[in-house]
């Protein structure tokens, strides 16, 4: 059940970012629903292979790399699908960061009830 709410309010906060931010773009609540189910699938099996391979560059970094390819998903996520739009990389960048704000907070919230 605390799956299917934390999909439900991820794609709510998708909504919310689509509304807050002009670069990026969600046709309906079912595009945010799949979109945050993309996000998702993969953040879970594409984002730590990249992270694996990039760790020179993170470490470079002093670990703002990572800020880059949570982009890169967000960004891949609105290329796969049609109802989620997002205008570019820097809109991905900016996308990502308030969509994983709203992320923080929804598990803050889950884990607290």
């Amino acid at each position: 059940m605390r799956l299917i709410l934390n999909w439900l309010l991820s794609a709510a906060a998708l909504l919310g970012v689509a509304y807050v931010y002009p670069g990026v773009a969600v046709a309906s609540f079912g595009s945010a629903m799949w979109a945050a189910l993309v996000i998702g699938l993969l953040n879970m099996l594409v984002r730590p292979v990249l992270v694996v391979l990039t760790i020179p560059v993170t470490l470079l970094t002093l670990g703002l790399f990572l800020f880059v390819i949570n982009a890169l998903m967000f960004w891949a996520a609105s290329g796969l699908l049609s109802g989620f739009h997002v205008n570019g990389f820097w809109a991905a960048l900016i996308g990502s960061l308030l969509y994983s704000a709203l992320g923080v907070l929804i598990d803050a919230v889950l884990k607290r009830g």
